[in-house]
């Protein structure tokens, strides 16, 4: 069965592919989720309407996303944290954390968006990838610095 992805599907493909998938997938899973449509001879016109205008609105994203990592790739974040001996910090600077700081920058990000593996326990400098669109990520720098007392 041959359908129409409205959105981006994990594993299957991005808003606006025609991809095969089994029969039942598509009418079970894709089709009442509103995630895919059905490509038939009937409706092929139509489809091909929707992915131009889908392949246009995918053109605006990319601008934007670009505009997106060149704002965030210029982001550096410090955190002063209490620390221990060997430079470990009480606590830990985590994707919330991150994600907090950036929203007071006025950057609205998702924590999941934010690919951090697990959170920051030591002082020192990072670089963390952040996912804007599909595959393209932005890099922000940040700081765990010891807080004075």
């Amino acid at each position: 069965m041959k359908v129409l992805l409205k959105q981006d599907v994990d594993k299957l493909g991005h808003k606006g592919d025609i991809v095969e998938v089994a029969p039942g997938f598509g009418r079970n899973y894709l089709i009442p989720r509103r995630l895919a449509v059905e490509v038939t001879p009937q409706n092929i016109k139509q489809i091909e309407i929707e992915r131009q205008a889908l392949i246009k609105k995918i053109e605006k994203e990319k601008l934007s996303a670009k505009d997106l990592i060149n704002r965030l790739n210029q982001v550096k974040l410090v955190f002063r944290r209490k620390a221990g001996e060997k430079d470990m910090i009480f606590g830990s600077v985590s994707a919330g954390d991150i994600k907090d700081e950036l929203e007071k920058l006025g950057f609205t990000i998702e924590k999941k968006k934010i690919l951090l593996e697990e959170p920051l326990r030591r002082l020192g400098h990072y670089t963390i990838p952040i996912k804007v669109y599909r595959d393209e990520k932005a890099e922000i720098q940040i700081e765990v610095a010891r807080e004075e007392t």
